[in-house]
């Protein structure tokens, strides 16, 4: 049963960078990420803890432009295995996942700008035979991409899964514990700065009555997650449902100023 875990851990790193880059069935987004970890491990409440730390790590942060960002959905994916096979607790998975995670997220920039350098004569010679005709050997030259970014996260995941806890161990032995102290310190200040960068992006001003709501529910009220969800769903619904009955009432009233100007004779010959 534990060969079998490893195996779909390793061909969920494979297919998630697929995924991202392709079909997003599944997504890449580290909590949905985790979320399949967990299934395959039989731990999904501690793999939902970490994937939700490491997702509001990602918020607000994109490749826009084919540029490279830290892969936290990687991180995620590491972080999970590690903390569920090596630790007993959740506070000590989540502090083995962010220790182990994000240099692996780090390190998936890397990992990613090298996949792009070796794709990039892949498209160029698939190009070649697109223009001579030979379309069977330009779709066996595009197939080669997808196999190459998927072991751009592959190869280290499969790295934690063979090696298991001793390179775990090793890795916290080695970093003094002033950078893991850091990484901790670094775990709690990125979910507000992605939550920052996402909040930045969005018309804050002109719904800052809907933030203050979610504000007071979770922070005085303590409110659930989910009674917030829910909250700003109805508040969703109810200004979709205002936003239409203000565009049916625009746009009866200009018919009916056309009808006017009709009657009135007012409009080009």
């Amino acid at each position: 049963m534990s060969i079998l875990q490893d195996i779909l851990i390793i061909l969920l790193a494979f297919w998630m960078v697929i995924d991202q880059q392709g079909p997003v069935i599944t997504t890449w987004f580290p909590v949905i990420i985790a979320m399949f970890a967990g299934f395959i491990l039989g731990d999904i409440q501690t793999a939902m803890v970490i994937g939700g730390t490491f997702q509001l790590m990602a918020l607000g942060v994109a490749n826009i432009g084919g540029s490279s960002v830290p892969n936290y959905g990687l991180a995620a994916l590491v972080g999970v295995y590690v903390a569920i096979r090596t630790t007993g607790n959740i506070v000590d998975a989540k502090a083995a996942a962010l220790a182990v995670g994000v240099p692996v997220g780090m390190l998936g920039i890397q990992l990613d700008v090298l996949g792009k350098i070796l794709t990039n004569p892949l498209v160029h010679k698939a190009e070649k035979y697109a223009h001579n005709g030979q379309y069977k050997k330009m779709n066996q030259t595009i197939l080669f991409a997808p196999v190459i970014f998927g072991l751009t996260t592959a190869l280290p995941t499969a790295l934690f899964v063979i090696f298991g806890k001793p390179i775990v161990s090793f890795i916290l032995e080695v970093l003094p514990k002033w950078f893991t102290n850091g990484l901790s310190i670094a775990g709690g200040i990125l979910p507000v700065v992605g939550i920052g960068i996402l909040i930045s992006m969005m018309p804050i001003k002109k719904h800052l009555m809907y933030l203050i709501i979610g504000f007071i529910a979770a922070a005085y009220l303590k409110m659930p997650m989910m009674g917030v969800a829910l909250v700003g769903a109805a508040a969703a619904y109810n200004f979709f449902v205002q936003k239409v009955a203000s565009d049916k009432n625009v746009a009866l009233n200009n018919n009916t100023a056309s009808d006017a100007d009709i009657e009135d004779g007012d409009f080009d010959e």
